[in-house]
């Protein structure tokens, strides 16, 4: 039983990001604006499930960020995080399966975006990833 719960886990980082961004759109629908840091508080998501939430709902053409405070609305966050998940689909493609500190050096995005990116490309059913080494909670992401 515990290889399977094991296993589970190392299998559902991507599919988790749908969850996230569900919570976010919650509690921003409940609470209004707000910022990252009260994001972070209200949905006790990590910054990384946070940032990849964004990505999610920026796809979705949900959410909006003006000055420093996160909204619901038609993004506006397109043409970055989309620029960014296009350096990752490309690093990705060239290198295959990736942890993501080395994507942040292979593509020069800080790592928060690469989340956002990566965010952005699992809502487009593009890619998949799972925690490897769990001890260092390694993160590595590939096409599907």
């Amino acid at each position: 039983m515990l290889l399977f719960l094991s296993v589970n886990y190392l299998s559902g980082i991507v599919s988790s990001f749908g969850e996230q961004a569900g919570t976010v759109w919650r509690t921003l629908h409940e609470k209004g604006d707000l910022s990252e840091s009260e994001l972070l508080s209200f949905t006790q998501l990590t910054d990384k499930q946070l940032h990849a939430a964004i990505g999610w709902l920026a796809r979705e053409n949900k959410i909006r960020k003006e000055n420093n405070t996160y909204l619901l609305g038609e993004t506006n966050l397109a043409p970055t995080i989309g620029k960014d998940a296009g350096k990752i689909w490309r690093t990705l493609e060239i290198w295959g399966e990736v942890d993501t500190q080395s994507l942040s050096l292979l593509s020069r995005i800080i790592e928060q975006d690469v989340f956002t990116a990566v965010g952005w490309l699992a809502r487009e059913g593009k890619v998949d990833g799972a925690v490897r080494n769990i001890d260092e909670k390694k993160i590595l992401f590939w096409l599907k």
